[in-house]
């Protein structure tokens, strides 16, 4: 048992990045059980396609209202004690939507006003967390780090909870709200346990302008020539995803002929590789260059667009989602690494939030190219679409990444 601790959460990262670690696995857990209960509670309460969309865009929202605010907060206050209270309002309003739910109360609008508002808690919980870990472990570790923290996210978000969230409202309607607020309390349990170092502004800075300190991250952002390529990177790569993923259910029905089950088995398929990906994080950055990982995995993304509008057998398409699933982690966790050992601890919140609200922003742009694309000239034209614009961009940045790689090499030597 020691053995695989030590495997899991080296004791060279600390108690207090264990203890990190075991809160978003935690935190992830009652998120994967939201991704199959949540829309199975707004099918209980209505039919009206309008509504079933709007409970999706309501949980995206908050990030393009509230992001750049939640990384100002985190960057002014006791980062802890955020993430703390804002898992304590999290657990309150699961609680509230239970309490609705057994006293049969609860309509379509009370569980689109919970789904907002844990839309709005979660920018603020994400914002805050992502600026934990540079502050509990060294720079040369935050790769490992971050590859343990996704891997919980990949195990629980992504595999275990969904059917755990489904088996449970089989149960009954309350039962996975109930659970959820539990995970989401115990969460906060686990992090209350993590030493911080001294962090967050004098009373005075705090007084600033909310506008001038959100200014502040974004000159930063754009004069950083490396963290803007990253930021640059993600939004678009969002578009061409989020446009073609976007009806990656009506790929999987009409295009491969699989049904439901083989769309099922598609989102799996992408997580176990991703699960593969993080378990071979350590041993892939230890024989390959910071540079190569990045232009190897732009090229393999935008392979995965082109083999997708090639293909018409649900097989192929199994095994080029789980290549896309495992570089998908690989490249993320590389991504955030760099970012973190590049921007100073006072700036990790507003940089960050600048970087999800591109992260989010361009899956929602990326979402409604999609429907158009597709509505007018079918679903495989959304893959070409994301070929295209893979290519040129990769194309674009090719000469920049090598440059990405030397900016991460000099923040790992600066003491």
């Amino acid at each position: 048992m020691t053995s695989l601790i030590e495997r899991v959460a080296p004791a060279r990262l600390g108690p207090s990045f264990r203890w990190l670690m075991l809160s978003s696995w935690a935190s992830n857990l009652s998120d994967g059980i939201a991704l199959a209960a949540g829309p199975l509670l707004v099918a209980a309460q209505t039919r009206d396609a309008f509504l079933v969309a709007l409970a999706t865009v309501l949980q995206r929202v908050p990030w393009l209202a509230f992001a750049l605010v939640a990384g100002v907060i985190a960057d002014r206050l006791d980062r802890k004690r955020i993430v703390i209270v804002v898992s304590l309002l999290r657990t309150t309003v699961l609680l509230v939507l239970s309490a609705a739910i057994v006293t049969d109360v609860v309509s379509i609008w009370v569980v689109l006003t919970a789904l907002f508002l844990l839309g709005t808690a979660e920018v603020f919980a994400d914002t805050t967390s992502q600026t934990l870990l540079p502050m509990v472990v060294d720079k040369a570790d935050l790769g490992i780090g971050n590859a343990r923290l996704m891997a919980g996210f990949i195990t629980v978000n992504q595999l275990a909870g969904p059917p755990i969230g489904a088996a449970l409202f089989a149960l009954g309607l309350v039962v996975p709200f109930v659970a959820q607020a539990t995970c989401i309390a115990f969460a906060a349990l686990l992090v209350s346990r993590v030493v911080l170092p001294p962090h967050g502004r004098d009373p005075q800075a705090r007084r600033s302008h909310l506008r001038r300190d959100i200014t502040e991250g974004l000159r930063w952002l754009w004069n950083h020539a490396a963290v803007r390529t990253l930021t640059v990177t993600i939004v678009i790569f969002n578009v061409t995803y989020g446009a073609s993923w976007s009806v990656l259910v009506l790929y999987a029905v009409d295009i491969l002929d699989a049904g439901a089950v083989g769309f099922g088995l598609l989102t799996t398929a992408g997580a176990v590789g991703g699960l593969l990906g993080t378990a071979l994080y350590g041993w892939v950055t230890a024989r390959v260059s910071l540079g190569n990982i990045m232009r190897g995995g732009l090229v393999i993304e935008t392979l995965t667009h082109l083999a997708f509008a090639l293909t018409r057998h649900l097989w192929v398409a199994l095994v080029i989602m789980f290549v896309f699933g495992a570089h998908a982690f690989i490249w993320g966790t590389t991504s955030r690494a760099v970012r973190q050992r590049a921007v100073p601890t006072g700036l990790q919140g507003r940089v960050g939030s600048v970087y999800l609200l591109g992260v989010f922003g361009g899956m929602v742009v990326g979402g409604l190219v999609g429907g158009v694309v597709a509505g007018a000239w079918g679903v495989l034209a959304t893959f070409w679409f994301g070929f295209a614009g893979s290519a040129l961009l990769v194309v674009a940045i090719w000469q920049q990444l090598p440059h990405i790689a030397h900016a991460d090499a000099e923040a790992l030597a600066d003491p």
